[in-house]
């Protein structure tokens, strides 16, 4: 398989549709089966694949099947949950990871965990996991989904959870789009396989999930990134970190071979957004905003209705650019905890912040 090939195989059971993408492919994995393979999933928050947030446990299943059946003994899966109060080991829980290490006896890794080692890209030191580092064969796992601040996440993006907390918060200060593409060039992974059987368009943290019934397999996550931008309506341009990453020498935008393994199932879904995260987001105003914030208000927001949320008549401040400033405004989050009126947490809940719309309501 070459570098500037994506196979594409649409259905709805990874047990077959694994075995399938990986048919053909056996020279690109390791000769040594005493290789280190660590397996780095999408799991952001603690919910179901079904909600469209988490690489489906159904997958990951697979493909480790398909793993010990060819001899590979030293697997692992590592993640790091979303900044804050995230539990990465609720996560392993709530979308069958546990099960999963127990059945195929490969342990679970809490990136939050590990230690680190400063790497550098371009004009960049980066703080990245030893783990992560270390990975002889690494196997990038992301969901295809919408992001309420990038407008995609996939491949390059999900390398993000092999970071520690402190360098999250950081990449938001210096926008995202410089420091993923950085990153990129500093954690190659060898292979990914992109879940797109459940996405949720609109947000990545999940809830208004979308059936779209493929898989994506790539040895090059750039092209993989350019592909499905074009496929949620976009040009790599519009997602900066895309272009970036291929002038930085991470991968290439293309020309790329789409190898079609199979035609579209009939519920394939348009893979387009539907305009909610431009409706709400003219309510906001986020300066250096981490996702987990700007997300939990934009599922409070879209969960409210726009009927109910431009009464308010007020800015929705989030971002930890307000730190020690007092604005005019709704914070969200400890970072603006300097409003007038406060939803408190880092990150505050989409539940907290409707509570206290609810309340400014009554």
């Amino acid at each position: 398989m070459n570098h500037d090939t994506l196979r594409v195989l649409y259905g709805t059971d990874p047990a077959h549709m694994v075995p399938r993408l990986l048919e053909g492919a056996e020279d690109i994995f390791p000769s040594d089966t005493h290789t280190s393979i660590v397996l780095k999933p999408n799991l952001v928050v603690p919910s179901p694949s079904a909600t469209g947030a988490t690489t489906d446990p159904r997958l990951v299943d697979a493909l480790l099947g398909w793993l010990r059946g060819r001899g590979y003994s030293d697997i692992s899966i590592m993640e790091s949950a979303w900044v804050g109060e995230r539990d990465t080991w609720e996560a392993y829980d709530v979308c069958g990871y546990r099960e999963l290490s127990r059945k195929w006896d490969v342990p679970l890794i809490d990136l939050k965990e590990d230690e680190t080692r400063t790497m550098r890209a371009g004009d960049l030191s980066i703080d990245v996991c030893v783990q992560a580092l270390k990975a002889g064969f690494l196997i990038n796992l992301p969901v295809l989904k919408g992001h309420c601040q990038t407008r995609m996440t996939c491949a390059l993006k999900n390398l993000k959870g092999c970071i520690p907390d402190r360098e999250k918060r950081r990449f938001h200060r210096l926008g995202l789009h410089k420091p993923i593409a950085a990153l990129a060039c500093i954690l190659r992974p060898h292979l990914s396989i992109v879940d797109g059987i459940i996405g949720d368009l609109s947000f990545e943290e999940g809830g208004t999930p979308v059936r779209m019934d493929r898989m994506i397999l790539g040895l090059d996550p750039v092209r993989i990134d350019a592909y499905v931008a074009s496929l949620m309506g976009y040009a790599p341009e519009d997602i900066p970190y895309i272009p970036l990453a291929a002038s930085m020498g991470a991968g290439e935008t293309g020309p790329t071979a789409i190898e079609e393994l199979n035609s579209p199932v009939d519920s394939t879904g348009d893979l387009s957004q539907d305009g909610r995260v431009a409706r709400y987001a003219r309510f906001i105003d986020d300066r250096d905003a981490c996702s987990a914030c700007y997300g939990s208000l934009m599922h409070a927001l879209d969960r409210m209705g726009e009927g109910r949320v431009q009464p308010f008549g007020r800015t929705f401040r989030v971002g930890q650019a307000y730190r020690g400033q007092e604005p005019d405004g709704i914070g969200i989050g400890a970072c603006c905890s300097g409003c007038p009126v406060h939803v408190p947490g880092c990150p505050p809940s989409a539940r907290d912040i409707i509570d206290a719309l609810e309340k400014m309501e009554s």
